[in-house]
């Protein structure tokens, strides 16, 4: 006997990756909702590559009592005013907006990192899901920290448009269409033109001069990893559709070389490491597209401080950046909670 799964924002771009992704990995669900506003009801979407055709229900009008979970890619207004009513009604919410995501009541999950944190949804029956840049920094830090004990996190990120959503590529699209013909690009969803160029800063300005974006990073960090953990993060928007990458500088309160974590995250879970010294021997963003892996290279000791090491992260922001990592938490919720699927 399978679950019953609803996917609330399914005819976004990470609501439709959630979708392929549960066919892709053949989530045992008997019936599948898809979810979306009044303007989307009726549609129909594509349930992977099976041929089957899934219509979509006003969210309004859905009733969440005997489902098993939901999972929302809505953001967070939307979440605010619907997904305490799936909890309540015993629908487990798996969430994507940052709403719940630093509320002490909420586990904030990346299974490969911290998946005995997710006994803690039943106090809300919600479960919140990381920024995306955090996500994968994470998966790539956890073994790292598991041995040598991270004291301090430098990271640079460079996040493609689509983390900003369809509007974020279809600028990108435009401008550099406009440029190619001669017109001016006009910024609308971003501050400044991000075709050939690149833009430090995503989501708004805090009062000590970093974005809320950074800080995200930061704290969600210290809440999934290590609340020990110092971490100082820049965050770049450029012009890539998908994938986001980071370059990312540790410093551990003990001795390990270079040679040592490349054996290590050869290993880890979620880590794909593709580390040859030689060109073309690493991973760029339009290589992970579609990949569920967190691509890890340039795996180098810092000699600028004490037991450092800087390295070279890659991630599909749509999957293990959002849409994989609700999945894989949903996965988790089943095998150790639930437990309803054969």
């Amino acid at each position: 006997m399978g679950y019953r799964v609803a996917i609330a924002g399914a005819t976004g771009s990470v609501g439709r990756e959630m979708v392929n992704i549960l066919a892709e990995r053949e989530f045992p669900a008997d019936e599948i909702a898809v979810l979306a506003s009044a303007r989307s009801q009726g549609d129909e979407i594509e349930f992977g590559e099976t041929g089957r055709m899934l219509k979509v229900r006003n969210i309004e009008h859905f009733d969440p009592a005997g489902w098993d979970m939901a999972l929302f890619a809505i953001g967070s207004a939307a979440t605010k005013q619907y997904a305490p009513a799936f909890a309540q009604a015993g629908c487990t919410v798996i969430d994507n907006s940052s709403l719940y995501r630093m509320d002490p009541d909420v586990p904030l999950i990346v299974p490969e990192v911290n998946p005995e944190a997710i006994s803690g949804y039943t106090r809300r029956n919600i479960i919140a899901n990381p920024n995306c840049s955090t996500a994968q920094m994470v998966v790539a830090l956890k073994p790292l920290h598991d041995r040598a004990r991270i004291k301090r996190v430098v990271v640079a990120t460079y996040q493609s448009v689509s983390g900003a959503g369809k509007e974020g590529m279809d600028e990108l699209f435009s401008q550099s269409r406009d440029i190619f013909v001669g017109d001016q690009p006009t910024p609308a969803k971003f501050t400044k033109q991000i075709a050939f160029n690149v833009i430090p800063h995503i989501d708004s300005f805090l009062d000590d001069g970093s974005t809320k974006e950074e800080w995200k990073m930061v704290v969600e960090t210290k809440k999934i990893l290590d609340p020990k953990i110092k971490v100082h993060a820049t965050c770049v928007r450029v012009p890539v559709f998908v994938g986001h990458s980071e370059a990312i500088n540790i410093e551990f309160e003990e001795e390990i070389s270079a040679a040592e974590a490349q054996a290590i995250l050869r290993e880890a879970p979620g880590v794909m490491l593709v580390d040859k010294r030689e060109d073309g021997g690493y991973v760029t963003p339009i290589e992970c597209v579609g990949e569920f892996a967190t691509y890890v290279s340039r795996v180098r000791e810092d000699p600028t401080v004490e037991n450092g090491l800087s390295l070279w992260c890659v991630s599909d922001n749509l999957r293990k950046g959002a849409a994989l990592n609700a999945v894989q938490i949903a996965e988790l919720l089943g095998r150790r909670h639930l437990q309803k699927a054969a």
